[in-house]
Order: C-alpha cells, then structure tokens, then sequence
C-alpha cells in the first residue's frame, strides 16, 4: 500500500501550466455536436417519399382546383415536418445533457492555494479536493482519503456506493468503474462519504462518461422498419399509377381520338391509384398513438416507436432504479440464535426489544444527515418503527467518529446523553469485522457466516451491528479498545418494483422474453431477476462477456436472461448481438451508463423520474412515472396500432383497385366516364377521414396480448393481406362495373347510370369498411362495438351524398341524373353482396392476416 499524502502538503498544477494544458487538451466538457439547421432537417425530411408523395397529392389537387383537398393535404405534410423538426432538435440535446452533467464546480488546488473553479476549467494533472455532496469534475486517482465512498450507479448500476482506498496504481492500470477498495473517482459520480485529494488522470471525452458520450455521437437511432416499408410501398403504387396512367391516355387518344377526354380520364387514373392517404394514415395514426398512451404517462419522443414497441420480442431491463427502486430498505433483522424478522409495511415485529436494538444502533453507527443509502435506509426504518427511542436519542451528542479502514471495514460513533455521564458506542460494517470487534467465539462465527451466507443469496447486503458502553476519558485512539457486544445483523435491498412480477408475466405470456443487463453482483442480479419471475437459468458477467466474440456473444444471447457487472459498451453489445439475432429489442434505463444502449436498440425507454437527462434525451420513449408495468400497456397500444395500420392499409388498396377499375374501364371500351377527377377528389374525402380516424379509433383485438410478436423480417403487406385487399376491390369493381353496365344496356341515360354506380360504389366503401374492422370478428360484433368516429362519419357520408343528389349545383357538378327509391335500393346491393362474401370468407382468410 503506497504512503498517504496529505493534502496540505501538495502544491499542485501552476496557472500557467493549468492554461497550457486548457489550450492543449481542450474543456472538461464534450465537444459540440454538429446540429443541424431547421432548414437542413427540412430538407432531410422532404427526401422520405411517403411525405414528398404526399406534398406531391396536395399540388395536385391544387392545380385541379380542389382547394379544400388541396389544403388538407399540404396541411398534413407540414404537420409531419414540423413534428419531424421538433423530435429531430430534441435529439440533438442528447450530448448537452451530458456535457452539463460533466461540468460540475471543482475545488483544485494550484500552486498550493485551494480554490474553487467551474468544472469545465479542470485539467489533467490537477489536484481535486473531494467532500460529502460533491459531484466529481473529471477522472483521477486518489492519492488521500478518509472514509471516502462515492455514488457510481450513473456509470455502473450498481445502488451502493463503493469504497475508496489509496493503493499502488501500476498494478491497476486497466481500471473500469465499480468494485470497493480502488484508487480511481469518475466523473459524473456522487460523493457519499468521507473526503480525498485526487490527481486528474482524464477529462472531456477522454474520460469514462466522456467515451459514452463520444459512443452516443457514433450511433444511429435504428430507423421505423414501418415507415421505411410504408414508403417503399407507396413508391411502388406511385409509379405503377404513372405508367398505367399513360398507357390509358395513349390508349384512349390513338383509338377515340379524343386527347382531352382521355387527359381527363388519365389524370382520374393516376389520382385514383396514387394511395397518398398513407401519408394521412401514418401521421395520425401515430400521433392519435402517442396521445392515448400518453394518457398512461408514458411520453412518446418518436411517434413511430409505439408500432415498434409492439412488435418487440425482447424487452432488456437495467436493474438499479428501473425493475427496482433504487431506494435502498431493510428487508431483514437476524440475531445469531437464528432468530429472525422479514420487514414488510405490515410486519413490525422489528419493534420487539430483541430487534429493536439491532435497529438502534444502527441508526446511531451512520451520520446524522446521511448520503449513503444504506444509512438513509436505517434511519427510515427508525422512523418507522421505532420513534419512541428515536425522539430520546435525538437530543444526544455526537462526540467522535470513527470511520472506516481497508485494514478493518467498520465505522463507530459515540454519543452522550445530556442525562447520563457514560458514552453510548454503536459500531456497524461488515459482518466479519464486527465480528472481530466483538472477539466473537469460533462457534459464533461460524454461526454469523452462516446467517450471512443465506442472506447474501437473497441478494442482500448484509451489515453486521454491534454496542459498548465506555465510562470515563478520554477515549481511546481505536475501536478495538471497546468491549462490543454482537447485536445481530441488518439485511438491506433494492426493493423491487411491486408491479414488476405482472408485468413480467404477461410479457410472457405475449411471447415476448425479458433480459436483465445490470452493472450489480451476480448474486443480488440472480435474486432481483427471480422475484421478478424471469427465467433465470444461466447467468453471464462483464469478465466472461470480454471472452466472447460477437459470434458467441449472439449464441449466448439467445438462452441467457441475467447479465450481470457489466460495462455500458458491453450493454451496447449486448443489445447489437440480440439485434444480430433479429430481435426487436426494447431497452430499458435509467442511467449515463444506459444511454448508448437505449439509442442503438429499436426502442429505447427511459425512466422519467428518476432518469438522468441523458437517458431521456437518448430514448424514444420515457415512462413518467417509472412504473415499468407502464411498458406492458405501451406494447399493447404498439400492437393495437399495427393491427388498424395494417386494417387501414388493407382497406385503402382494397379500395383504389375498383376506383381504378372504374375510371380505366370507359377507356378500353369505349363508355360513359364514370369517375372524373372530380369524383375522385369527392371519394378521397370520404376515404382519408374513413382510414385515418374510423380505423385509428378501433378497439383492441381479442387475442392481442396472447399471441407471439410478428418476426422481425414481417413486411407490413404479407402475401395474405395483399391477396385480401385485392379480392375485396376486385369483388366490389366487378358488382358496380355489371350495375352499370346494365343500366346502360337497360336504356338509363348516362348521367343516372354513372350516379347509380357511384352511389353503389360508395354503398361498398361502407361495407369495404365494416368487413375490414375486425380480422378475426364478423362485421355483425364489430358493428356492435362502440366507435364513435365510425358513426359520425357515416352520417356525413349519408348528408354529402344526398346533398349530391337532390342539390341541382352539386348533381350538375357531378354529372348526376335523377334517381329515384327503387334505383336507391338496387345500388345497395352490390355492397351487401360483397359484405355476405367477404365475411363467409373471412373465417378461412382471416388466421392468415392475423399473422
């Protein structure tokens, strides 16, 4: 062990070579990250097709004069940048958080003055002066301490502070955070206990927090699989409009001779098969999503994350803070006769005088304004249970301390009454050194180690307490010298979160696999991940993770549920190997040490109370009121959403193909035109509010929580569903297309053949829409179910088509003849027709689309 240094015999770094190093070395702070204009991040979001096609609509119908169209889809568009800039400026925060959080005031000494400088200021080779509540500024290794713990859990995980000690640094020149009884402080971490002086080893992004700031620049938020498959999607559609949309006007002009009409019909084609409602529907869709589950006070930074979070098949949780509460409690009291309580909020056995003591003096071992979780978990226990004693002792003195050694891990206090002339001495630490205190017998000893072992397989911290009483002064220079008495033993946790087990459960039984990656010991992982009810059967440290290729991490992953001691870039690897493994991967975190592995998996959830800035700016999602039984209603609303994106989805393809149908078919054979672009823009207002609102509001499918999370490589269009939307406009364009031609041929003129049709065409849009609410229920229990969007719309669709009909402007702005009662009844036939097949068909179709 090298020789302390005291403190005051150090003169440190001079100001000149302090500004040296500043100008060479640079801030303690990280660098700035290189933000983006609004105007770049416009331009970035222009380039999605999905929006661009949508803008592209919008001129459109501007140019055809549909201005309320027009207006309703620019309005969209510029809806989706502005949420789109305002996400992508929220993300850029990422490393200013971490950049305040690394620029705390430090005390340095320099030329052997102490003084006090803002943290950014501190360089390498500075001496740091460290005391309880300070945040350290910068890496360095201590070269004076006292009883010195610091806080680690924003780097580590781990809930309890660590030890410090000053030792020789050769043999520890690879050195990581975490662990008790070494030399080195990190910055962002929080001292609990004692003081030091420290030697600055690292600053900026040199230093533990700064290298997860530099990963956190070097990755990529993992993209919307949805949205890139959406807009792949419509990129397809858009085309094969285009082109069909040209052959039909060539077509049309070489035969008729009519290049007007035939640019009308054209332009009818192309705006009947350009689905530009998938823009609509994505937006809101989305954002009516983040609404409802923000209802559940879960806070959705990127709208896109609800539907993917639906499809996770892993969900990994960090430990510390967010499956526990990272509030340290006692748990159990032991005495060595093997005597014991378990301490619940109903339980206050620890009140009886054979416990009570232990209690006690345990308060009476830790400072009266204590940090240290542990000492805080005492004193709430005292003031629980036990205020009678605690109120007396309140008025004593507190004389002397003596803190802890590396040579004997226990710390005493002594106090004096006011009312009595003797010292009361309580003493607390480690088992074994209390025990020593206490010159406990082999047989005692035995029987301690015995009672530590069983607890400390519970994951329990375990402190041993002891009391003496001494007369006279002055007090003597060490703890050995009193005569303690072995009180009993203290067993302290990180209580689990009490909705964890529920949670845990219906991950389960919705196929989804819940992984613990923590920065705590092995034994307390084991313990937590079995009261949690996860499938413990292996469990994996950071030591043996560093043996592993990525090949063997990845196999690995597959069957192992506990990682435990675990670095923040072996979370990232983590994550990276299960992602290799085509998971979907929801991570869970709380900590600095968790944000580069929240923003590398597919969905990243932050804990929003106790959360550090950093892990919330890193995420996608931020649970406010850290109940991580709030993830299990995201994934259900995730899955609710993607199965009406999907119903929405399928219902606007089904829909277009008849659209198309019917304005291609006067074409090639010489017709009446039934559908004009002023028929089209009339449908699209009838068909954006139908996908966007009706199918957004659907309730949730039975089984939604009971059956397995699509695969990873799912396309948003199974063969299934394409072959379903195709049947159902092929059903619908083939009913309305025999109607119409059967009226011409029966001798009805053209203007009321073609409102014969359309008002048969809308009949079975309506139905198109009651067959597509539900995959798995007939129209008749989905109709039943409440969907006040459904109804509002459906009486607006009966207004605008009667005004249409019976309003000689609007008939003669369609092209619409009389139709009378009779004619009404037969143009609903082809949509019950098609609603009697489709629903005999469904049962067959419906599994597949499910799936």
């Amino acid at each position: 062990m090298a020789e302390d240094v005291s403190a005051t015999d150090l003169i440190g770094l001079s100001e000149a070579e302090a500004t040296t190093r500043l100008r060479v070395e640079g801030y303690n702070e990280l660098p700035s990250p290189e933000r983006r204009t609004p105007i770049r991040i416009v331009l970035e979001v222009l380039r999605e097709p999905m929006l661009a096609l949508l803008l592209c609509g919008g001129l459109i119908y501007l140019l055809l004069g549909d201005l309320q169209e027009a207006l309703l889809l620019l309005a969209f568009g510029a809806m989706s940048i502005v949420i789109t800039i305002v996400q992508e400026t929220r993300t850029e925060r990422v490393l200013e958080a971490l950049r305040d959080l690394t620029s705390p005031r430090a005390l340095v000494i320099r030329d052997g003055v102490r003084r006090r400088i803002a943290g950014r200021e501190v360089v390498r080779g500075d001496l740091i002066i460290l005391g309880d509540g300070d945040r350290v500024p910068a890496d360095a290794v201590l070269l004076d301490g006292h009883d010195l713990q610091v806080d680690e859990s924003l780097l580590t995980g781990e809930s309890v502070p660590v030890r410090k000690e000053v030792v020789e640094t050769d043999a520890l020149a690879e050195h990581r955070p975490g662990g008790d009884d070494q030399p080195f402080v990190y910055s962002g971490s929080l001292v609990v206990r004692g003081e030091g002086c420290a030697r600055v080893t690292a600053t900026g992004q040199r230093s533990e927090i700064g290298k997860i700031g530099v990963s956190l620049r070097t990755l990529q938020a993992e993209p919307p699989r949805l949205q890139r498959q959406t807009a792949k999607l419509v990129q397809l559609c858009f085309l094969g409009g285009a082109a069909v949309s040209i052959v039909a006007v060539v077509l049309y002009g070489m035969l008729r001779g009519d290049w007007l009409q035939a640019s009308l019909g054209g332009v009818a084609i192309g705006m009947s098969m350009l689905p530009e409602e998938c823009g609509v529907v994505f937006t809101v869709v989305m954002a009516m999503g983040a609404w409802r589950i923000s209802k559940v006070r879960v806070l959705t930074r990127r709208a896109a994350a609800i539907e993917t979070l639906g499809s996770a098949t892993v969900l990994c949780t960090d430990k510390t803070g967010t499956l526990t509460l990272n509030e340290m409690s006692v748990v159990e009291l032991r005495r060595l006769d093997g005597s014991r309580t378990r301490l619940t909020s109903l339980n206050r056995d620890c009140a009886k005088p054979e416990f009570s003591d232990i209690a006690r003096y345990g308060v009476l071992a830790s400072s009266p304004q204590p940090l240290d979780p542990m000492e805080r978990a005492l004193h709430a226990l005292a003031g629980d249970v036990w205020k009678e004693n605690s109120g007396q002792d309140a008025h004593w003195q507190l004389v002397r301390t003596y803190g802890l050694r590396p040579e004997l891990l226990a710390m005493t206090q002594i106090w004096r009454s006011p009312l009595a002339e003797e010292y009361v001495v309580a003493a607390k630490g480690a088992p074994e050194a209390i025990a020593g205190l206490c010159r406990l017998s082999g047989t005692d000893q035995e029987s301690m180690r015995d009672a530590v072992g069983l607890m400390a397989k519970q994951g329990l911290r375990v402190l041993g307490v002891a009391a003496a009483v001494h007369e006279g002064s002055p007090l003597p220079s060490s703890q050995q010298a009193f005569a303690f008495r072995f009180l009993g033993l203290v067993g302290l946790a990180d209580p689990l979160r009490s909705s964890v087990p529920a949670a845990v459960r219906e991950c389960r039984s919705a196929g989804i696999r819940v992984t613990m990656i923590t920065g705590d010991y092995p034994v307390t992982a084991a313990a937590i991940a079995n009261q949690a009810g996860l499938d413990v059967h292996d469990v994996i440290t950071g030591e043996q993770l560093k043996l592993m290729d990525d090949l063997q991490l990845a196999e690995r992953a597959r069957r192992v549920n506990v990682f435990a001691r675990v670095l923040p870039e072996q979370k990232l690897r983590i994550v990276q190997a299960m992602k290799q493994n085509s998971e979907i991967v929801a991570m869970t975190g709380d900590g600095v040490n968790d944000a580069p592995s929240l923003k590398a998996a597919h969905i990243g959830i932050a804990m929003g109370g106790r959360g550090t800035d950093v892990a919330r700016e890193a995420s996608s999602m931020v649970l406010l009121d850290d109940d991580f039984g709030a993830i299990i209603s995201a994934i259900r609303l995730g899955r609710r959403v993607y199965d009406n994106l999907r119903k929405a989805m399928a219902f606007i393809f089904a829909v277009h193909v008849p659209i198309a149908g019917l304005a291609l078919l006067p074409l090639v054979f010489g017709l009446p035109l039934i559908l004009s672009p002023v028929h089209i823009a009339f449908l699209e207002l009838i068909i954006d509010p139908i996908c966007s609102l009706v199918f957004e509001a659907e309730r949730e499918e039975r089984d939604i929580m009971a059956r397995p999370p699509r695969r990873a490589d799912s396309p948003l269009f199974t063969w299934a569903l394409v072959s379903w939307s195709v049947l159902q406009g092929a059903l619908i364009f083939a009913l309305v297309a025999v109607l119409f031609i059967f009226a011409l041929y029966a001798g009805m003129p053209s203007d009321e053949a073609r409102a014969l049709a359309f008002f048969a065409l809308v009949g079975s849009i309506v139905g198109l829409v009651l067959v597509n609410r539900s995959f798995s229920s007939s129209f008749l229990s989905a109709f039943f179910r409440p969907n006040p969007a459904l109804a509002v719309i459906l009486v607006s669709i009966a207004g605008v088509l009667g005004t249409a009909l019976l309003w000689p402007p609007a008939s003669s702005l369609f092209q619409f003849g009389p139709l009378h009662s009779d004619d009404l009844m037969i143009a609903l036939g082809p949509g019950v027709a098609m609603l009697v097949v489709l629903e005999l068909l469904k049962p067959l179709w419906g599994p597949r689309l499910r799936s």
